[in-house]
C-alpha cells in the first residue's frame, strides 16, 4: 500500500506548476523543520557555531584556490 500511496503522489506532484510545487515545496520543509529531530540537529550545529566551529566565507574562498 505504501509504495501505491508513494506513486499516485509522485504522478500527482509531476501535473502541478511552479509556484503550486514551490509552495508544496515549502510546505514539507515547515513539517521536516517543526519535528523534534530537526528542532535537535539545528540546536547542535547552533552550540557549535558558538563555541566557534564557524566557516568564514574567506577560508571558502581559500579552498578553492587551492583546488
Amino acid at each position: 500500500m505504501k509504495a501505491a500511496l508513494e506513486l499516485e503522489i509522485k504522478q500527482k506532484l509531476s501535473q502541478l506548476s511552479n509556484p503550486e510545487l514551490r509552495s508544496i515545496s515549502a510546505y514539507l520543509l515547515h513539517l521536516r523543520q517543526s519535528t523534534e529531530e530537526s528542532k535537535k540537529e539545528r540546536t547542535i550545529l547552533m552550540d557549535e557555531m558558538d563555541q566557534g566551529q564557524k566557516t568564514r566565507l574567506s577560508d571558502l574562498h581559500l579552498d578553492q584556490e587551492a583546488s
